[in-house]
């Protein structure tokens, strides 16, 4: 029986049916804080369809609160014998968090670095390219949370761009025929995706070195709905995992149920 996962972001939340690491049917919508309890009952009855009836249970991140607080009221609402787990301080991970306030750390990035200590094993780093922000999450040799980077997202930067400069405007993020653009749509996307690209090839190097770990043996793992956009121009990725959150919610489900 599949686990209906859900990842509530800033910018969007995607949702899949997660059956022992497989990811049998996904879907991704926008995150709307204005959607009440109710409406997102219907939503999720839309784009489930029959395949509702046959969830096992449901588990969520989310770091939007308003939202989450609606999920709440929706699951003990309209899904009540449903087994749910909310990802939130006191819920066991089984990975230790050593930052300075564990509390602070977003749940959708706890999710990364247990999946993907799970996955591949420590130590390593998940670079997840959301919309709003591309994050950066570490695990050590010994399969424990030391902490990470958050960087401005793809389509923030596109819209600050858009927003700010006179003669610039918004654009499809794609990649661009070449490095040395020859017109001003180009020339925004090949800062954009070249750009993003040197930031993460430099931020995981410095994190390498700070690690004290050989190259050779860190596992760095692109996820995220816009990795496919800048992966491929990025030199550092051993493993690409687009469900890895869906999987550690999968994860932290078990444990808790």
């Amino acid at each position: 029986m599949p686990l209906l996962a859900a990842d509530i972001g800033n910018s969007h939340t995607v949702l899949g049916l997660v059956d022992d690491g497989e990811v049998s049917a996904d879907w991704r919508v926008a995150t709307d804080d204005r959607r009440s309890a109710d409406e997102w009952a219907v939503l999720l009855r839309g784009l489930l369809g029959t395949a509702i009836e046959e969830v096992d249970g449901i588990a969520v991140c989310a770091t939007v609160p308003a939202v989450l607080h609606e999920w709440r009221e929706m699951l003990g609402r309209h899904f009540p014998d449903v087994t749910a787990v909310v990802v939130e301080p006191g819920v066991r991970t089984g990975i230790p968090v050593l930052t300075d306030n564990p509390r602070e750390v977003g749940s959708d990035r706890i999710m990364n670095a247990l999946a993907a200590a799970t996955e591949y094993g420590g130590p390593a780093i998940v670079v997840d390219f959301g919309g709003t922000a591309t994050t950066f999450d570490v695990v050590n040799g010994a399969g424990q949370y030391v902490g990470g980077a958050i960087a401005p997202g793809i389509e923030v930067s596109l819209e600050a761009l858009g927003r700010r400069g006179a003669q610039l405007r918004k654009v499809e993020p794609v990649r661009p025929r070449s490095v040395i653009a020859r017109n001003t749509v180009e020339a925004l996307q090949s800062g954009l995706v070249f750009g993003v690209a040197a930031q993460v090839e430099g931020i995981v190097d410095r994190m390498i070195d700070e690690l004290g770990a050989a190259p050779a043996d860190v596992h760095v793992v692109a996820t995220g709905y816009l990795a496919p956009l800048v992966a491929d121009e990025c030199r550092c990725f051993t493993d690409t995992a687009p469900w890895l959150t869906l999987r550690g919610l999968e994860l932290v489900f078990a444990r808790n149920t």
